[in-house]
């Protein structure tokens, strides 16, 4: 039968854990704590084998039962998600840019007004940003962002899967308690709104350079020294950064009445390029790297509280085990057969010989053994399983010869314990003592034992009958 070869997977980080050991285990946690645990049995005596503190432990349980369980899958299933999420939010937030520079400027063919211009650029930036500011101001772990829960939206479409919700929930859950999923809705939001702003100056470069666009503006009701003034204020700070603003002539005498020359043009297409890049580029490129900034400082400090509902009760589970197969701890008190102690240090390490539950009439060892076979002894008590799997994990044996009774009856108990011997070897075969007995007497059983093995994928070479091949198999993996 196949081992399971966890050897890849056991080596916990000895540092902070990664991101996405974190999220795996707190996903695996939600998942136990909405639908119950799941059959860690395997899992959990890997972990508790595991070097480091109880965190590394958790960890360790939750990548296993990752693989188990298809959670890991799903995770990655999840990211590939939202990274086309994010992907087709960026190709709309091009196209919107483009769009608004394009329904800003016109066709050409009347004169474009220099404030209906740039509301169409800066005003839905304007009014989203200041809103990010304020609710960072004003609910500062709260502040959520349009644009990032439309991605979330969006990647939750695309992934597909009973289990894709408990990953968004648990990546979620895990950056807010860190504080870093305002930082992650505002890394996102902002790098779709510098996009298309930066698109917006592509497209105006683009036409204003291969276009004669017109530039006026227009009032029913202000005073014409309103637009002077409102002209030189907002100018005010691109100037600072080398674009030109017009002069306060220029702007009067753009009221539309007269013509004016292609230099006064030329300006007023700076100051809108000024203007966009001011307080458009500039702010979103500040706050996207300010969000960058707190959310990898956020991700830095993750770290995994062992007191949260789910871990809290593996602290007991995952204890280290305090004794294992060979150590000279006082045995429990019962009455009938024991695990041998002939060759226990090699336990794991030289093939192994190991009894399943044998009836006390029968002799342990059934037969003599080479000196080059361990003697895993006769399971009877589930200390005795429990301290021989502990061992196996950790030392997994490169065959291993399983002594069935054939005369009891196979039940899930012993065919769930073959398995998890099975897992612990890189070979294992079922010795069936006494088939040929329990075949004549009672063919019932004998034929359930085959039946239930083959069902359990057991193949039929794997199956002995008699001392001598069954020893021959056992003694040929030495060395």
């Amino acid at each position: 039968m196949p081992a399971l070869n966890t050897s890849a997977i056991s080596s916990a980080p000895a540092a902070r854990a990664a991101l996405d050991d974190l999220w795996l285990a707190e996903t695996v946690r939600l998942r136990e704590e909405h639908w119950g645990p799941v059959d860690d049995a395997q899992a959990v005596r890997q972990a508790r084998l595991a070097p480091g503190p109880l965190p590394q432990r958790i960890l360790l349980r939750a990548r296993l039962l990752g693989r188990q369980t298809g959670l890991a899958a799903c995770l990655a299933a999840w990211r590939r998600a939202a990274v086309i999420g994010l992907v087709l939010l960026l190709g709309a937030g091009l196209m919107a840019g483009i769009g608004a520079a394009l329904g800003a400027l016109g066709d050409g063919a009347r004169a474009v007004n220099v404030l209906h211009a740039l509301g169409a650029l800066l005003g839905l930036h304007a009014l989203t940003f200041l809103f990010w500011v304020g609710a960072s101001v004003a609910t500062p772990r709260g502040a959520g962002q349009g644009l990032a829960r439309l991605w979330l939206w969006v990647s939750r479409r695309l992934a597909r899967g009973p289990d894709t919700s408990l990953a968004a929930q648990a990546l979620l859950g895990l950056l807010a308690r860190a504080g870093g999923l305002r930082w992650l809705f505002g890394t996102v939001s902002h790098f779709v709104w510098l996009l298309a702003l930066t698109a917006a100056l592509a497209t105006l470069l683009l036409v204003l350079s291969t276009a004669s666009y017109r530039f006026i503006w227009a009032t029913t009701l202000l005073d014409p020294q309103t637009f002077v003034r409102l002209t030189d204020v907002l100018g005010w700070l691109p100037a600072r950064l080398g674009f030109s603003v017009p002069d306060a002539a220029l702007v009067a005498a753009s009221d539309g009445t007269r013509q004016l020359p292609a230099l006064a043009q030329a300006q007023w297409s700076m100051w809108l390029i000024g203007a966009l890049v001011t307080y458009g580029i500039l702010p979103r490129l500040l706050a996207w790297l300010l969000s960058v900034f707190m959310l990898r400082r956020a991700l830095a400090g993750l770290r995994l509280d062992p007191d949260l509902p789910g871990y809290a009760g593996l602290a007991s589970r995952l204890a280290p085990p305090a004794d294992t197969l060979d150590d000279d701890a006082p045995a429990p008190a019962w009455q009938g057969p024991r695990i041998g102690h002939a060759n226990a240090s090699a336990v794991g390490v030289a093939p192994t010989l190991v009894g399943l539950e044998l009836a006390p009439d029968l002799p342990w060892p059934p037969a003599a053994l080479p000196a080059t076979v361990a003697d895993g002894g006769n399971l009877d008590t589930r200390e005795q399983r429990r301290r021989l799997l502990d061992t196996l994990a950790a030392r997994p044996a490169p065959r291993l010869l399983i002594v069935c009774d054939a005369r009891q009856t196979p039940d899930r108990g012993a065919l769930a314990l073959i398995a998890d011997l099975s897992a612990a070897a890189q070979r294992t075969r079922l010795w069936l003592l006494g088939d040929d007995d329990i075949a004549a007497a009672a063919p019932s059983r004998a034929a359930a034992w085959r039946d239930r093995l083959r069902a359990a994928g057991v193949a039929e070479e794997d199956l002995l009958r008699d001392a001598a091949p069954a020893l021959r198999w056992l003694e040929e993996g030495h060395g």
